[in-house]
């Protein structure tokens, strides 16, 4: 699944490695691998239609 945090629009596009509870491991295009705790961040998901 492909997700933007919605506090580091800088960080870009990021793409869900694994969730293991509340913890949610992403790989941003500018931020690299981040482990976020979804209790205290909602993830805002990218469909991907406003791009080309």
């Amino acid at each position: 699944m492909l997700v933007r945090h919605p506090g580091q629009g800088d960080w870009g596009l990021g793409q869900v490695q694994s969730v293991i509870g509340a913890r949610v491991t992403v790989n941003f295009e500018h931020a690299g691998k981040v482990v976020i705790d979804s209790k205290r961040v909602t993830l805002v998901p990218d469909y991907g239609t406003d791009r080309p």
